[in-house]
C-alpha cells in the first residue's frame, strides 16, 4: 500500500503543478495591514466553510506580525477558550473548550490545519503538531471553538486551528535578537506577471534556551504559486519545516517553579526531539467546483526522557488525499457538498539501548531492546454537505452533515505479546510493553450540526446543536501496555449546544457539552473508552476604540467535569463531579493598544490563568498566574520598521505547565523576563 500511496500522492500534486505551470476578533475578516501586499486565494477560510454562526476567531495579519510569535501559545492564547500549554522549546499541549489532554491519542481531540488541510492524517497525529505551522508569517489564524466534525471530520472534537498561508508580493527582510542567544531571520518575497503570481517565505530561529541544555534550531519555508488554467483558478503550495531541539524535563516538588536553581535546571539534558515535515497541495477553483489534491510526509525522532529507561521513538507517515467540493448558490439556498479520500502509510519503532535503573520492578518490567515495531496503513472516505436556507429575510437555518469511514491495516513486525525482544518473559507478571497481533480495525462516524441565525440591527443572534467525533488513534489501538492484548475501543463522541450574539466589536457565547466513549487508561494501564465528561461555560470577547486607544478583552468561565466513577492508571481515583485535571475554570486576556503617533504604537497585554487541579482525584492544585507582556512598534521610515517586545514584563515566577505524576507535582517553569529587538525592512 505504501508504494501505491506515494505514487498517488505525488501524481495528484505534480500533475496540478505541471498543468498550472489584530487581536482575535469574532467573525471579522483579516485586515491587510502588513508592509507587503498579501494575496489570499481559495476557500481555506474556516469562516467560509463553517458559516457565521458559532464561535470562530480570526487573528489578522497585522496582529500576527506585531505579536512576532516565538511559540504557538503567544498568539493562540489571545483567543477566548484556548489555552496552549508551553513545554520545552517548541513543545506544547492544547486545550480548546476543554481540559489539557495528555494521553497517547490526545492530539486527536483537535483539528490542526494549514489552508484548510490537516497537518497530519487521521489516526497519526502528534501532540506537538503546532510547531509544523508557520504561525510567524501567517496571513491569518482562525480558531473554531466547539465540535467541527460535521465539516472537518474526525480530530475536530473540541475545535480546530487553521493557519492561512500568505502570498507575499513585496520583498522584506527581518531580523530579531533576544536573550539567551535568540536569533531569528525571516524573509518573504514574490512577483506577479500577467498570468502568474509567485510568493515565498522563510523563517529560521535559533536559541540556547533559558534552561540548561534546552536550545533549539527551527526552519520553515514555503513557496506559493497562483495562476489560471482555463476556467480554473489554481493555487499551488509547497511547505517544509525542520526542528532540532534539546528538550528540558519537568522540575519536581511543591511549587518547584519558584526555586531559583530548579527553574533553570534540566534533569534530563540528554533529551532531544528532531522532526521534519513536507507538505504539497494544489487548489483548483471555478464557479462551482473546488478540487484539493495534497501530499504529506513527516518524520520524528525523540528520546522519551519522561519514561523509566528512556526509550527512543522513531515515527513517520506518508499520506495523500483529495477533497472535492461542489457549490450551489440560489436566492434562498446556498449549499456545498462533496467527498474526501485520504490514504496513509505510517510506522513506529521504539527502542531502549540500556537497562532501566531504579526499583526491581522497574528494572524487570522495562527491559532494554526493541519494544515496538509496527506499520499502520489507513484509508479514510468521507461524504459531506453544508447548507444554509433563508426562511425569511434575516433568518436562516443551517445544516451540516459528514459521514466518515476510517480503516486501519496494522502489521506487527515484532514478537506478539509483552515479552523481551528475545522472547523471554519479564518478571513481576510480564513486560510493560505489549504488542498486539496484526489486525484490521475500522470506524464509521457521523458528525452533524443544526443551527439557526437571526440578523439584528446590532449584530447576529445564533444557536446551534452539533456533534463531533474522533476515532481512536493508532497509538491507542496498537501501542499497548501490561496484559492488554487487544484494545476494543469506540470513537469518542461529543454533543454540544451553543447560543450567542456577536458583531464586529462584541461576542458572547454560552455552551454545554457532553462527551461519551472518553478514552483513558484504567487502573491496569489498559486503554479503554467507557468514560464520560461534561462541560458548561460562557465566553466573551470585545474591543472598544477610544481615540488613539483600543481596549480588547476576552475571557472564559467554564467547568469541565468527569461524569463517571473509575480507578485510573497511577492509582488515580476518578469521581463523578470532579474537575478534569489541567482544566482552569477561569482564563482571561486583555490588551491595551495605544497609537502614540502615526508611526509609533505600543501594546500592554495581560493573560490570566485561574487555578486548576493537577490530578483526577482533585487533591493537588496549581494556584494559577498572571502574565504581562509589552510590545512597541515604530515605523522608522517608509521602508523600515523597528520592534521591541518584553515577554513576562514583571518577571513573574509561574509555571507554563503543571501536573501531578509519580507522587509529586511537576512543572515547566515559565521564562524569566525576555527582551526581543527586531528590524523589518522592505526591499522594494
Amino acid at each position: 500500500m505504501s508504494k501505491l500511496l506515494k505514487g498517488f500522492g505525488f501524481s495528484l500534486v505534480l500533475i496540478s503543478f505541471q498543468v498550472s505551470g489584530a487581536y482575535a476578533c469574532e467573525t471579522t475578516p483579516a485586515a491587510d495591514q502588513a508592509i507587503e501586499e498579501i494575496v489570499v486565494q481559495g476557500i481555506s477560510s474556516l469562516q467560509q466553510r463553517l458559516g457565521e454562526g458559532g464561535s470562530i476567531s480570526v487573528i489578522d495579519a497585522q496582529t500576527v506580525k506585531d505579536v512576532a510569535v516565538t511559540h504557538p501559545s503567544e498568539i493562540l492564547n489571545r483567543v477566548p477558550g484556548v489555552w496552549i500549554n508551553r513545554g520545552s522549546g517548541q513543545e506544547h499541549l492544547t486545550a480548546i473548550r476543554s481540559a489539557v489532554y495528555t494521553g497517547l491519542g490526545a492530539c486527536g481531540e483537535f483539528a490542526l490545519l494549514e489552508d484548510g488541510i490537516a497537518l497530519r492524517p487521521q489516526g497519526f497525529c502528534n501532540v506537538n503538531n503546532l510547531f509544523e505551522l508557520n504561525l510567524e508569517q501567517a496571513q491569518a489564524v482562525e480558531v473554531w471553538r466547539g465540535p467541527a466534525s460535521a465539516v472537518l471530520g474526525g480530530n475536530a472534537l473540541h475545535g480546530a486551528i487553521n493557519a492561512v498561508s500568505p502570498m507575499p508580493q513585496g520583498k522584506t527582510l527581518g531580523i530579531e535578537v533576544g536573550r539567551y542567544d535568540f536569533l531569528r531571520v525571516n524573509a518573504s518575497g514574490g512577483f506577479s506577471s500577467q498570468d502568474h503570481t509567485v510568493g515565498a517565505t522563510f523563517v529560521g530561529t535559533t536559541t540556547n534556551g533559558y534552561r540548561d541544555s534546552t536550545g533549539y534550531g527551527q526552519q520553515k519555508a514555503s513557496i506559493g504559486h497562483i495562476t489560471e488554467a482555463g476556467r480554473w483558478s489554481v493555487t499551488n503550495r509547497l511547505t517544509a519545516t525542520l526542528l532540532n531541539q534539546e528538550t528540558g524535563a519537568y522540575v519536581r516538588g511543591f511549587e518547584a517553579y519558584k526555586d531559583s536553581s530548579l527553574r533553570s535546571s534540566n534533569p534530563n539534558p540528554e533529551a532531544f526531539r528532531d522532526a521534519w515535515s513536507l507538505r504539497a497541495s494544489s487548489e483548483w477553483v471555478n464557479d462551482q467546483w473546488t478540487l484539493k489534491p495534497y501530499f504529506r510526509r513527516s518524520q520524528m525522532t525523540f528520546l522519551q526522557h519522561f519514561l523509566p529507561g528512556q526509550p527512543l521513538e522513531k515515527n513517520n507517515q506518508t499520506s495523500a488525499g483529495l477533497i472535492v467540493d461542489y457549490a450551489i448558490e440560489g436566492d434562498a439556498l446556498t449549499a456545498n457538498m462533496g467527498g474526501h479520500i485520504e490514504v496513509m502509510s505510517g510506522a513506529l519503532l521504539e527502542y531502549q539501548d540500556a537497562p532501566t535503573t531504579g526499583s526491581a520492578f522497574l528494572v524487570a518490567t522495562r527491559p532494554e531492546g526493541l519494544h515496538y515495531d509496527y506499520d499502520a496503513d489507513s484509508l479514510m472516505l468521507a461524504a459531506f454537505y453544508n447548507l444554509s436556507y433563508r426562511l425569511v429575510d434575516g433568518l436562516r437555518v443551517l445544516h451540516s452533515l459528514r459521514l466518515e469511514h476510517l480503516g486501519y491495516d496494522y502489521s506487527n513486525n515484532h514478537i506478539v505479546g509483552n515479552t523481551r525482544d528475545d522472547g523471554t518473559a519479564c518478571g513481576f507478571g510480564g513486560c510493560l510493553y505489549t504488542r498486539p497481533a496484526s489486525r484490521d480495525d475500522s470506524f464509521t462516524n457521523v458528525g452533524a450540526r443544526l443551527g439557526l441565525e437571526r440578523d439584528l440591527a446590532l449584530g447576529l443572534l445564533y444557536a446551534n446543536v452539533s456533534s463531533g467525533f474522533r476515532p481512536p488513534q493508532v497509538t491507542e489501538l496498537y501501542r499497548l501496555r501490561g496484559g492488554q492484548t487487544i484494545a476494543d475501543l469506540d470513537s469518542e463522541r461529543l454533543t454540544a449546544f451553543e447560543a450567542g450574539f456577536k458583531n464586529d466589536s462584541l461576542s458572547l457565547a454560552v455552551f454545554a457539552e457532553r462527551t461519551r466513549n472518553f478514552l483513558f487508561r484504567d487502573s491496569e494501564a489498559f486503554n479503554v473508552s467507557d468514560g464520560r465528561t461534561r462541560s458548561a461555560g460562557v465566553e466573551f470577547s470585545g474591543r472598544r476604540q477610544f481615540g488613539r486607544h483600543e481596549l480588547m478583552l476576552g475571557g472564559t468561565y467554564a467547568r469541565h467535569q468527569y461524569d463517571f466513577d473509575r480507578s485510573a492508571t497511577g492509582r488515580e481515583e476518578i469521581r463523578d463531579g470532579n474537575d478534569l485535571d489541567s482544566a482552569p475554570r477561569w482564563i482571561g486576556q486583555a490588551a491595551w493598544l495605544t497609537r502614540l503617533t502615526e508611526a509609533l504604537s505600543h501594546e500592554l497585554e495581560v493573560h490570566r490563568v485561574g487555578s486548576y487541579f493537577l490530578n483526577a482525584a482533585n487533591t493537588s492544585r496549581y494556584k494559577g498566574h498572571y502574565a504581562v507582556n509589552w510590545r512597541l512598534q515604530w515605523q522608522a521610515s517608509a521602508r523600515t520598521e523597528i520592534s521591541l517586545r518584553v515577554i513576562n514584563l514583571l518577571d513573574e515566577r509561574y509555571a507554563d505547565r503543571a501536573d501531578f505524576a509519580f507522587g509529586s507535582q511537576r512543572f515547566f517553569p515559565a521564562m524569566p523576563r525576555q527582551f526581543y529587538l527586531g528590524a523589518r525592512i522592505s526591499l522594494d
